[in-house]
């Protein structure tokens, strides 16, 4: 089963000001509604609080920190092929170690401090930009899919810019 994390996030990584931000400085709205209508969406419970009327037409999954994520994708796999991780931070670490895909629309905004896009946790992931997909509606701004090579537990922190500058001469 394909497990997708899709995220609006700033040029430094975070994905809110503070955990209970209600985002409204997203532009990509509409594709993620497009992208994750019909599926199955997991989100942490601060999450759906501030979102929970954008996922209407969706079976939402609210997690919270007694959650197993082995379990609950599990149960998933009998009858989906897909799901979403949809934030907050704490809820993408949680399931960082299943993420096979990644969905990113980096945001020209610098918040400087905020809510990260794994809460603090240090991990590496090996992706591969599979494509981006212009922001319908917007002057360059990109969803950025890449797929997940290989994921292990280190002391180097995953960084958005990292996953930008790498490939920014080719869009």
């Amino acid at each position: 089963m394909r497990v997708i994390l899709i995220c609006a996030t700033t040029i430094d990584g975070f994905i809110a000001k503070d955990s209970n931000e209600i985002t409204r400085w997203t532009k990509d709205l509409a594709l993620f509604k497009k992208q994750t209508r019909g599926c199955t969406v997991i989100v942490g419970s601060k999450t759906y609080k501030t979102i929970q009327n954008e996922l209407k037409d969706r079976n939402i999954i609210v997690i919270n920190r007694n959650s197993d994520p082995n379990t609950i994708l599990n149960k998933l796999k009998e009858t989906e092929d897909k799901c979403f991780i949809a934030g907050g931070g704490k809820t993408n670490s949680k399931f960082y170690k299943y993420i096979t895909d990644l969905y990113l629309t980096p945001h020209p905004l610098i918040f400087g401090d905020g809510v990260g896009l794994f809460d603090k946790t240090k991990i590496e992931l090996n992706i591969k930009l599979k494509k981006a997909i212009k922001v319908k509606g917007s002057d360059n701004l990109y969803q950025y899919q890449y797929i997940v090579t290989n994921k292990q537990n280190t002391e180097i922190p995953l960084i958005i810019e990292d996953l930008i500058c790498g490939f920014s001469n080719n869009t």
